[in-house]
């Protein structure tokens, strides 16, 4: 429960003066319901009102706070023409111009014969200076209460600046003294502020400096969010080790089998994997691990002998995909081996239905499948396992950490395997899989070789279709991914079916289209025809996953490539180079190109490397567009920024762990303290896996 300390912070925004009905809603589109919500909302500019000139000396577009004697109010003749107010200094005169005004209002701002201070954004117009809207209107004595630095704020459509700030001043007005969770040597060392102290200072900046990550107020408050985060996992993953586990030590014969009927050696990168796997597995307490595999590292493979050392046990093992095509693909690919093996192998999707999918649940249940392939179908309460000992989750991006604890939740002490073919930037894996032991798969299978990746200006886009004519011609096939239009699919959609027919009409009969608006059944079908029929050219967008490997594709066209993250890109790079051939990507890209989008093609020029690929991602682009995590299981972070906040990371996840070594339950001072901090950054969930409620 909430501890009452807290309830100032998250009382609703109306209970702040001046915040209506009408206020609230636009500050909870903006930020969020509550007043901590809006004080999580920090300053992402300054206005410096310290400028005082004389009118003479003030340059246009610059602020200017000035002092000046009120001579004349001139309305307009109509409602159209602008209300002025004619003011001087000893150095000249100044127009204050009002549109639409309120004779009343600014008559009682700005009285004839009194000495005023405004101050805005002075212009000259024929040779006269004016000031348009004045931001701000005082008598002349009370100059110094508007001669200050102001943060600016990001806003929402109907909120102005003057209306947040007096928002957030109010909700700062009533923030309390919290208990102090930090290490105190590390705070000292740091030269932290306390977090009240932080808080208020993040919202007072005097300098640009002041807003940047790097500023120690705006370091405090991302260390604490960090440790937060950080402690949350740590408690996750003490319950999920305090569950009873089983010690599966398979005899090695069905592995054996599998691993001849490759047709290739695993990598070293793959054998230490399973290498962790097996002792993991072998151990009494629940494995929890997470293999991250670059683009065609083999990690499929990985997961099938870990399934297999389940089912050597005499035991069942699951993989759960996100989608219906990466599953099928998954059984596709793993189909053979376990033959091999003799081992009994199903796919269950959500396209299943009646008798035959009644009949494989029940298969299931009684253990005549030792290992079931699907999509979340596996999660529903109608499948039952008779025996699972592994459960693997693939993609684990798509799925938060409760999702893959409930697969565990089919069978006795399962043992839980995750993975993704995304690499991951290292801080963002300890942000959202701190709870697990990773294991990197960083190398290609033998004989794959290195991809010629060219970029290429879209003004040369005729020569590029003619070349991906003639590499048809040849046997070969390619893929023509097209730009990503907007955040609209059906603009996506209508850009691919553009490019579709200007090359069907260059090679007729020989291109495929597929998209996210297709069913599943045409989508198939085309991709059946691209990897096993008459079609060489495949033209898709990036809404779908192509989800078959085709190992005749040697060269994918991305079109205006510069649109596109760098783990997109590097994604689609990897649908090709699957066969032994030489294979090519071709980057082509708009002008004119950003610098962001200039280093971003660079990155994808110079490096294959999936995991550096990530690191220079996160630096580009920021954490909250990696993976998209508004639509997966990873965290966002209000306060902490990964690219500028990695040092911060790595110490607040030593930190939790020394917590919890020393003060499992959080009974200590410094317990209670973070126990807190928990309910703070509403990481509540958390709270329930301490042995101490």
């Amino acid at each position: 429960m909430r501890p009452e300390i807290l309830y100032s912070l998250f009382a609703d925004t109306t209970r702040l003066p001046g915040v209506g009905p009408r206020i609230a809603k636009l500050l909870e589109t903006l930020a969020g319901r509550a007043v901590l919500d809006l004080l999580w909302h920090l300053p992402s500019g300054i206005i410096d009102r310290r400028f005082n000139p004389r009118i003479s000396g003030a340059p246009d577009d610059v602020i200017a706070t000035l002092i000046v004697s009120i001579v004349e109010h001139r309305p307009g003749r109509s409602r159209k023409q602008p209300y002025r107010v004619l003011a001087e200094d000893e150095s000249g005169q100044l127009d204050i111009i009002f549109f639409n005004a309120k004779p009343d209002y600014v008559a009682q701002m700005l009285p004839v014969g009194t000495r005023c201070a405004v101050s805005g954004k002075v212009e000259h117009f024929n040779g006269r200076a004016q000031m348009t809207h004045p931001d701000h209107m005082v008598p002349a004595d009370d100059v110094q209460s508007i001669m200050r630095v102001e943060p600016t704020y990001p806003l929402t459509g109907g909120l102005t600046q003057k209306t947040l700030r007096k928002a957030i001043t109010a909700g700062l007005a009533g923030v309390p003294e919290l208990p102090e969770w930090g290490n105190k040597p590390f705070l000292a060392v740091q030269q932290f502020p306390a977090w009240r102290e932080a808080l208020l200072a993040a919202h007072a900046p005097g300098s640009l400096e002041d807003i940047d990550p790097h500023a120690q107020p705006r370091r405090r408050l991302a260390y604490d969010e960090l440790l937060a985060n950080q402690l949350a996992l740590a408690l996750v993953r003490a319950h999920q080790k305090r569950q009873k586990g089983r010690a599966l030590t398979g005899d090695g014969q069905l592995r054996r089998t599998a691993e001849q009927a490759l047709p290739f050696t695993l990598t070293t990168a793959q054998a230490t994997a399973l290498t962790d796997i097996y002792r993991d597995m072998a151990a009494p307490e629940r494995m929890l691990r997470m293999i991250q595999g670059d683009v065609g590292s083999g990690k499929t493979v990985v997961a099938l002998l870990a399934m297999l050392n389940a089912v050597e046990c005499g035991a069942q093992a699951a993989l759960m995909a996100p989608t219906e095509i990466l599953a099928r693909q998954h059984f596709a690919s793993m189909q053979p081996l376990a033959e091999a093996a003799g081992v009994r192998i199903a796919v269950l999707t959500g396209r299943d239905k009646g008798k035959a999918r009644e009949k494989l649940v029940a298969e299931i249940a009684e253990g005549a499948v030792d290992i079931a392939v699907g999509t979340h179908a596996l999660f529903q309460e109608s499948v039952a396992f008779k025996d699972l000992a592994l459960a693997v989750i693939d993609e684990q991006h798509r799925f938060g950490v409760h999702q893959r604890m409930s697969l565990g939740e089919k069978g006795l002490a399962v043992d839980t395997l995750v993975m993704t073919a995304t690499p991951i930037p290292r801080t963002l894996t300890m942000t959202a899989y701190g709870d697990l032991d990773v294991s990197r798969l960083n190398e290609k299978p033998p004989g794959r070789q290195p991809i010629d990746t060219r970029t290429i200006p879209l003004n040369r886009l005729a020569e590029v279709a003619e070349a991906i004519g003639r590499k048809a011609a040849s046997g070969d096939k390619a893929y023509w991914v097209c730009p990503l239009v907007e955040e609209s699919e059906k603009l996506d959609v209508a850009a691919a079916e553009e490019r579709f027919q200007h090359l069907s009409r260059l090679y007729p009969d020989r291109v495929g289209l597929v998209h996210g608006k297709m069913k599943a059944a045409e989508k198939d079908a085309v991709m059946d025809q691209f990897k096993n029929g008459p079609l060489d050219i495949l033209v898709a967008t990036t809404v779908i996953e192509v989800g078959v490997d085709v190992p005749a594709a040697t060269v994918i066209v991305i079109e205006h490539a510069e649109r596109f993250g760098l783990a997109q890109l590097h994604q689609l790079r990897g649908r090709v180079g699957r066969g032994s051939a030489a294979s090519t990507c071709l980057l082509l890209f708009g002008s004119p190109i950003s610098e962001t989008g200039r280093a971003r093609l660079a990155v994808m020029r110079d490096t294959e490397d999936g995991f550096r690929i990530a690191e220079e991602d996160l630096k580009l682009r920021g954490a909250g567009e990696i993976l998209g995590t508004k639509q997966s299981g990873l965290p966002t972070f209000r306060l902490a920024d990964l690219a500028a906040h990695s040092e911060l990371l790595a110490a607040a996840r030593d930190d939790a762990r020394l917590v919890l070594n020393n003060d499992p339950d959080l009974k200590g001072e410094r317990g209670e303290a973070l126990r807190v901090l928990l309910y703070l950054f509403e990481r509540d969930a958390a709270i329930r896996y301490l042995r101490g409620g």
